[in-house]
């Protein structure tokens, strides 16, 4: 009797062993046989091959479009050097003292999530700092001295004439041009008689912006008494670091104003061919 409920102890602790489940979790890897079969060696290739396609899809990636809100630090290199050294360390927006320094959503696309960008209703880009220049690892930020950087455009600034108070509600307001950290300032006052709701006519200072002044800083944009959506706005358009992404003419085709004896009278920066 004793043997015989042996016997039936054993069986049951066999086929418990030997279940599927316990198998799984339990028996040693080398039991298990890796399939490297081709259909699934293909298969993999190919998922990885279409993720990467998929990471590049975005409309900057023809060079034909630019997305406004695609505003790098200072010193960053052109796009595409950008996110090739770029490696996400968030040194520069921790060292950023006006928190404008950001990680990416989807502004540069899938491949360029995480990237640094600015957000000017977050904080603006202090005139007077370097710090995002000195802690990029890879050098996908280039280091400025101050007076670099201060020659440094990282956008424009536009008014915005459906929200700007001057401009919708006739009334005064100057505190863009008040913190307008330029030496000569970029933005600048028109005097514009307007007629009231009461008939009654008065002269108000519509703001201005110099395209050949404004470096992109965004402060005024920051400081707008309309807090939900600003009176002015920053885009990316006009950068530095990208000589296709320009409104102006310009007369060197280095991306950092260096001068070049080489250069040509082709007024968008073109070397001659002759």
């Amino acid at each position: 009797m004793r043997f015989h409920f042996k016997r039936i102890f054993q069986r049951e602790k066999n086929d418990r062993f030997h279940s599927p489940l316990v198998q799984e979790f339990l028996l040693s890897p080398k039991a298990e046989q890796l399939d490297l079969g081709r259909r699934k060696i293909m298969g993999a290739g190919l998922v990885g091959l279409s993720g990467g396609l998929i990471f590049r899809i975005h409309p900057q990636s023809s060079g034909n479009t630019y997305n406004p809100a695609l505003i790098r630090p200072p010193g960053s290199l052109s796009e595409e050097e950008f996110l090739a050294k770029c490696v996400r360390c968030g040194e520069c927006m921790k060292v950023c003292p006006t928190n404008a320094i950001h990680p990416a959503s989807f502004e540069a696309g899938l491949e360029g999530m995480w990237t640094p960008v600015l957000k000017m209703k977050v904080g603006n880009c202090e005139y007077e700092c370097t710090l995002c220049t000195q802690v990029c690892p890879t050098g996908a930020i280039r280091e400025l001295t101050l007076p670099e950087k201060r020659a440094q455009k990282i956008g424009q600034a536009f008014f915005d004439k459906n929200r700007c108070i001057p401009y919708t509600f006739s009334r005064e307001c100057i505190v863009c041009e008040e913190h307008c950290p330029t030496p000569e300032k970029a933005i600048w006052f028109e005097e514009v008689e307007v007629l009231r709701h009461s008939g009654e006519t008065i002269v108000v200072k519509q703001p201005k912006v110099d395209p050949d002044l404004c470096v992109g800083c965004g402060i005024c944009m920051h400081v707008c008494p309309i807090k939900d959506e600003p009176g002015i706005y920053v885009t990316s358009v006009g950068e530095t670091r990208n000589p296709d992404n320009q409104f102006l003419l310009t007369t060197s085709s280095d991306p950092y104003g260096e001068s070049n004896s080489d250069s040509s009278s082709d007024p968008y920066g073109n070397s001659s061919p002759y």
